[in-house]
């Protein structure tokens, strides 16, 4: 009965890693700008991986795999965002344009705050 109430969980969770998944492809090919594609893949590429990786871990009924799996869900969370910080700043500062939706940039707006203070 465990074994069955453990497969449905995994089962669960591989379905929702997928489709998280596939949502940050999907994001990918269907959003504007580098900032708003990298956000998809960012976010919804980390909830999918690691919700795959942790019924990975639990499918194996090891204890030192779901370990690991821990641990690497736990560097996927720390590491994306701020991958995906720097690369958002490093496209801005060569220049990479929002898209026309966008009604606000924030970091342009620091920048000249900040030229103004020197």
């Amino acid at each position: 009965m465990t074994e069955m109430i453990l497969a449905l969980v995994v089962a669960v969770m591989l379905v929702a890693g997928g489709i998280f998944t596939f949502l940050a492809a999907v994001g990918l090919v269907r959003l504007p700008d580098v900032y708003t594609r990298m956000h998809a893949a960012s976010k919804a590429g980390t909830v999918g991986s690691g919700l795959m990786l942790l019924a990975a871990g639990i499918h194996a009924f090891d204890i030192a795999i779901l370990t690991r799996a821990l641990a690497g869900f736990v560097f996927f969370v720390l590491t994306a965002p701020v991958a995906a910080h720097l690369v958002a700043k490093a496209a801005h500062g060569v220049g990479y344009r929002l898209a026309r939706a966008t009604v606000m940039d924030d970091m342009r707006e620091a920048e000249k705050r900040n030229a103004k203070k020197r």
